[in-house]
């Protein structure tokens, strides 16, 4: 199976299956990315006027979406992913009533939930509601323009804790997690049931098509996958963290095929080692955030994950791809790059084969 934006999808597809299995290769996986050699820059599509039809505009949309393919070189385990971007309007809380503002970068919700208790069986999804629809319309769409072009992304629409604190309010939660923490954990088994549902819908619409899935994490899988995270988390302890959302997490993996964990900031890398237990998560991607130092300062952190037997996601300069491979082991590690060319994208494929070794984290 090929793409017409990535001729050796077919080749593609096999590696993202040994990586998932965990196996050794003649390299480590990496998505590699660069302007397409000969391709022409295009003009770019006129923004619409207000932002809310900037990104319900699916017409726009698809033709941000073509202009990039077009113009991407796509290497290794890189491919073209369709998407509308994630400024939250089609995701769990805006299906939930959450009213969501939205600008021309990114959006807002409103929390639902004011009481003094977490009435979340007060919840229920909106099937006749705006932005439900419009996901509805933008997964076939999107399903309909990738056939063998591209693959249609599933989207971003909620996580453990994160949606909770949507529908809550951050400084809420903050609170319920100390007052009230029986009910933060029954509200999270209602919302991650509740995920499960969205998501084998969405699947539905998109799974021949992409010959499995993939989400905003923008990695493939044969089966249902997704990047799965809890940023709320950053403000708690390991202890509590254990306590309130672990289980939640746990149950998402079962439900998965193959899931990748977003270790989103240095305040979530305590974390690490309770992910690391569960035995259905096969992957974890250490990111450590805006103003940081990368990945390779956190060598600790990265080695942790490796020792447990999990594959590692890490983003990476294209200068520092060597280095990183001369101190991880090339099994089940996953690099994300960038070059300035294709030529160089070419050749990075080529030496990431020579510096790969499966050593011991």
């Amino acid at each position: 199976m090929s793409l017409l934006y990535k001729p050796d999808w077919d080749e593609a597809r096999k590696r993202y299956e040994a990586w998932w299995a965990h196996e050794a290769l003649d390299r480590c996986a990496i998505q590699v990315t660069a302007p397409r050699a000969g391709a022409e820059r295009s003009p770019r599509p006129e923004r619409p006027e207000t932002p809310e039809a900037r990104w319900t505009d699916l017409d726009y949309i698809s033709e941000c979406n073509e202009l990039a393919f077009r113009e991407t070189y796509y290497g290794g385990e890189a491919f073209p992913a369709w998407h509308p971007g994630y400024p939250g309007h089609a995701a769990i809380p805006a299906f939930l009533g959450c009213p969501t503002s939205l600008d021309f970068e990114t959006g807002w919700w409103t929390p639902v939930l004011a009481g003094a208790d977490i009435d979340f069986k007060s919840l229920r999804l909106d099937r006749q509601g705006k932005w439900w629809l419009f996901t509805l319309d933008m997964l076939r769409r999107a399903a309909r323009e990738c056939k063998g072009r591209a693959i249609p992304s599933i989207g971003a629409f909620g996580g453990c804790g994160d949606t909770l604190a949507a529908v809550r309010g951050t400084d809420r939660l903050l609170l319920d997690v100390m007052d009230r923490p029986e009910q933060v954990i029954a509200a999270e088994s209602y919302l991650m049931d509740m995920w499960c549902e969205v998501y084998g819908e969405f699947y539905a619409i998109v799974r021949e098509v992409s010959g499995g899935s993939t989400s905003w994490g923008g990695f493939w899988s044969p089966g249902k996958t997704y990047m799965a995270q809890n940023d709320f988390a950053h403000m708690i302890s390991p202890a509590m963290y254990r306590e309130l959302f672990i289980a939640q997490i746990e149950k998402q993996t079962r439900f998965l095929d193959h899931t990748m964990y977003h270790v989103d900031g240095t305040g979530n890398f305590a974390h690490v080692p309770a992910l690391c237990e569960l035995p259905r998560l096969q992957a974890l991607q250490i990111l450590p955030g805006a103003g940081k130092p990368g990945a390779l300062h956190y060598m600790d952190v990265c080695r942790t994950v490796q020792r447990a037997g999990k594959n590692l996601q890490i983003f990476l300069a294209c200068n520092e791809v060597e280095e990183a491979l001369s101190r991880l082991s090339a099994r089940g590690l996953m690099i994300v790059t960038s070059c300035g060319t294709e030529a160089e994208a070419r050749a990075l494929l080529g030496n990431a084969k020579k510096w790969s070794r499966d050593r011991r984290a």
